[in-house]
């Protein structure tokens, strides 16, 4: 069962991602069509085409490698200034002009009799911008609903007072070793003792109220040997039990819960110990559709601050792929580690997360919207061949004739985008490297989440 729950969950997030894929090139494709621009192909998916059917003017289709989409349409870059755009001629200067050239004429080599004022280069600045800013702005309206219907319907954890016990250790072991599984005539733990129990929630200790998992052990602390209260939530009803702390020999954690190091090397204190681990307590509640924008920007400033750190977080991931270190769960991942946090979070296998089927089901809905909000934000990187790159290429050519129509100067003509392209090649080369190191590295050391 566990195996099927886990294919359910890859599945979802793949027809997630395709779907996401579909959504965004119809926000170019709606606009393109509106505007009167002709667009030859709608295709979801690279390489070799599986589907497709011509619909009108336009053939839609779907293709064997599901990492993409595009929408064809005619005349995305003006021919050089001063040349035919039914002759356009390669240049022989150099291979960046001749990459340009090859672009221009591609682009316009579907350019029939009667088309000539149905390109893509002749839209006004606003309906440029539209077009292709459509897609990224799709994925920002597809990643708000599914919050939406996340935070309004089932409900996100919310901090509540209190610490939830996560595990109860069973005997007591020192620092340095290994929490065993049997106690083997060693000492138990006090909490064990005691009869506490993993889902606990902590919410007093001798009777000085438990706002979170820290309290816990700063309340423990100088109380080694002494009988202390514990009032204690559990299945709803409150209970008092009786947990006696011993005095132990513990790792020195610093407010980020991040251990103290010495000459690199961990340090110790005495402390009060009662054997459990902690975390701060939560419950699910159902939000008001007014909560969804201000949770959604959280969203997009953590993905935009993943994507700013995109080169550093890639030192630690070529790092844990090829050494010894631990991957960031805040860092990025490949379609193949969403495909297996979908899996594991489908078959409940996450320590911390929910295993009821409305959680679960939350979780993939949740991955699939965070995905949305991740395609935003990286398409509103300025440079090709995201999308952001011919926003700036659009409004920049707006800039120009706006200058030249306020100080009565002649019309600059159209802006060149295709002169970009070498950097859009070095940009695309940067982003299939990236692409392939963080799907291996999702395979051999993949991002542990929940413990």
């Amino acid at each position: 069962m566990t195996v099927l729950l886990y294919l359910i969950g890859v599945v979802v997030i793949a027809v997630g991602v395709g779907v996401s894929i579909a959504l965004h090139e119809l926000g170019h494709l709606v606009p393109a069509k509106a505007f009167g621009v002709k667009v030859t192909q709608y295709m979801i998916g690279f390489g070799p085409t599986l589907w497709s059917r011509r619909v009108g003017e336009t053939e839609y289709g779907v293709k064997a490698i599901p990492l993409g989409g595009f929408c064809r349409m005619i005349g995305m870059f003006p021919p050089r200034e001063g040349e035919d755009p039914s002759t356009i001629r390669v240049s022989s200067t150099g291979r960046f002009s001749q990459l340009a050239d090859e672009a221009r004429r591609t682009s316009l080599e579907e350019v029939e009799p009667g088309d000539e004022d149905r390109v893509f280069y002749k839209l006004s600045t606003p309906k440029k911008v539209t077009v292709m800013a459509g897609g990224i702005f799709m994925n920002l309206l597809v990643g708000f609903l599914l919050l939406a219907a996340v935070l309004t319907l089932h409900g996100v954890a919310v901090a509540k007072p209190g610490a939830e016990v996560a595990a109860v250790y069973q005997c007591v072991a020192k620092s340095t070793e290994t929490v065993p599984t049997t106690c083997d005539g060693a000492q138990e733990t006090p909490a064990y003792q005691a009869g506490l129990r993993p889902d606990d929630v902590v919410v007093a200790i001798d009777g000085t109220p438990v706002r979170d998992s820290a309290d816990v052990g700063r309340l423990v602390a100088d109380r080694a040997g002494k009988a202390t209260t514990f009032l204690v939530r559990r299945d709803g009803a409150n209970l008092t039990l009786t947990v006696t702390p011993i005095r132990n020999t513990l790792p020195v954690y610093d407010d980020k819960g991040r251990a103290v190091l010495k000459n690199g090397k961990p340090t110790y204190h005495e402390t009060g110990f009662i054997g459990i681990s902690s975390s701060q307590a939560s419950a699910v509640e159902r939000q008001p559709l007014t909560a969804v924008p201000g949770y959604t920007w959280q969203v997009v400033s953590g993905t935009a601050g993943v994507v700013v750190r995109i080169p550093q977080k890639m030192v630690g991931v070529v790092q844990a792929a090829f050494g010894s270190g631990e991957r960031d769960p805040n860092g990025p991942i490949s379609v193949v580690g969403v495909g297996r946090i979908a899996g594991e979070a489908s078959a409940g296998t996450i320590p911390g997360l929910p295993v009821d089927f409305g959680g679960r089901a939350a979780l993939l809905v949740l991955l699939v919207a965070q995905l949305n909000i991740a395609l935003f934000v990286f398409n509103l990187v300025p440079l090709l061949p995201m999308d952001g790159g011919h926003v700036v290429g659009a409004l920049w050519e707006g800039v120009k004739r706006t200058w030249a129509r306020v100080f009565h100067r002649p019309d600059p003509g159209y802006v060149d985008v295709a002169k970009a392209l070498p950097i859009a090649y070095v940009v695309s080369m940067g982003l299939i490297v990236m692409t392939v190191l963080l799907a291996y590295a999702d395979i051999v050391r993949p991002v542990k989440l929940g413990g």
